[in-house]
């Protein structure tokens, strides 16, 4: 799969360690290596100014697409490729799952959350057929992966959509996934017996 544009999703904090501002330093970097453009949320503050900041630096292109109402709180990123006002929220995430060609969360709170899960859903329900995943930074997410496979276990998703979020510690490891990767053809749907 081509992947000319990765979105990212991840936290405008940096956490508690500093772990999470190397692993977003090295996405960064791992991104403009393979000549893919970062997309993001467009901000300069925490995790997310990191990436941004490191894929420049290493000579990549960045798209951030900031709502209007955050650009008034002087959190946008005014060094990027291209920097993107818009109206609201929905918009934001419309615009940004539209130029990407997959879709990673970093560590992050209740929006990256929001982000992930809704293009994951997407996906699933076969409104686009691009890769998404979780950086699992220091087993950030370890927990998260185990309650999704519990929700495979328990039937409230096919195990082959619980597959379709991908997890990996690595970036390398992540991107190399994308690229290879293919979308399942399944019904959303579980009957009785299936």
């Amino acid at each position: 799969m081509a992947l000319k544009n990765i979105c990212v999703y991840l936290g405008s904090n940096t956490g508690r360690t500093p772990v999470y501002l190397e692993q977003a330093q090295v996405l960064g970097r791992e991104l403009a290596g393979r000549g893919i453009g970062l997309v993001y949320g467009g901000s300069n503050v925490g995790l997310m100014g990191v990436l941004a900041d490191a894929a420049l630096e290493a000579g990549g292109r960045v798209v951030g697409i900031l709502p209007e109402r955050l650009k008034a709180k002087e959190v946008a990123h005014l060094g990027l490729t291209e920097l993107h006002i818009v109206a609201t929220m929905h918009e934001r995430k419309h615009r940004m799952a539209e130029i990407s060609d997959g879709f990673i969360a970093l560590p992050g709170g209740a929006g990256t959350l929001d982000e992930i899960f809704e293009t994951w859903t997407w996906a699933q329900l076969g409104f686009h057929s691009k890769p998404c995943g979780l950086l699992n930074i220091a087993g950030y997410y370890d927990k998260l992966a185990d309650f999704l496979d519990h929700a495979a276990q328990e039937r409230f998703m096919r195990q082959e959509h619980r597959a379709m979020l991908m997890v990996e510690s690595s970036p390398a490891a992540l991107l190399d996934r994308y690229a290879a990767y293919q979308a399942p053809t399944v019904s959303k749907w579980i009957t009785e017996g299936k």
